[in-house]
């Protein structure tokens, strides 16, 4: 089994950020868009032993002491018609409280609609958690598409994305990557009638993810999908 506090730590495997603040908390790591006050990304390894835990929600929402530039305020999303969308979920963090409690800064939110975010998304996230009990060690990275956005929220003007992505990279056994671009909305399909190559991913957000991998592993994982290699 691989380390988590190893992995994180690991260059290869963080995307680009050229306009955002790394941050880098003891579970995950991400790049923080003041512009949009949210993380470009949100990345972080998961693994079947984590989900072992039995830490409750905290739902202890607060600004992210280390964003410099301010972050989000609960006043944003108060009557907004949004929930606050965790991108780092807190059931994948139920393994330890420190784990937990990260996962409820504000810089790990993102304004999602309601019915997608215990929808879809819901279910999506579900499937990562038995894809981390069934493959043992997997990477995650996960964020709003910020470059049509729905609109803002809040006197901060939160922006709301028109559409999330997340991208699971299996790092044991055989090497294989999926990727996701869902509507901020209702879901009408199953989660994996929107699946994608992680190159649509890089197109529309404008980063490059994995960009440290060999070109020909990073060529092959990013520019194809194979939904049987993940169970369907």
């Amino acid at each position: 089994m691989l380390c988590h506090s190893y992995l994180l730590g690991q260059p290869t495997l963080l995307p680009t950020s050229t306009a955002g603040q790394i941050i880098t908390h003891k579970y995950y790591t991400l790049s923080y868009s003041e512009n949009d006050k949210q993380p470009y990304w949100v990345a972080y390894l998961l693994t079947g032993s984590m989900l072992n835990g039995s830490v409750k929600r905290t739902n202890y929402f607060r600004p992210d002491p280390q964003v410099t530039t301010g972050s989000a305020e609960l006043s944003d999303y108060k009557r907004s018609g949004y929930n606050r969308g965790h991108l780092c979920p807190a059931r994948d963090m139920t393994f330890d409280s420190e784990a937990m409690s990260e996962t409820f800064y504000l810089s790990n939110m993102s304004p999602q609609v309601p019915s997608f975010n215990r929808g879809v998304w819901q279910q999506l996230e579900g499937m990562v958690r038995k894809w981390a009990i069934n493959e043992d060690s997997i990477f995650v990275v996960t964020g709003g598409i910020m470059t049509s956005p729905i609109g803002t929220i809040g006197t901060n003007e939160v922006t709301a994305p028109s559409e999330f992505y997340k991208i699971v990279l299996d790092l044991t056994g055989e090497r294989k990557m999926i990727a996701f671009i869902l509507p901020n909305q209702k879901g009408k399909k199953s989660f994996m009638d929107y699946a994608v190559s992680v190159d649509s991913v890089e197109s529309v957000t404008g980063i490059d993810f994995f960009y440290n991998l060999p070109d020909s592993v990073e060529y092959i994982l990013e520019g194809t999908i194979d939904k049987s290699l993940w169970g369907f």
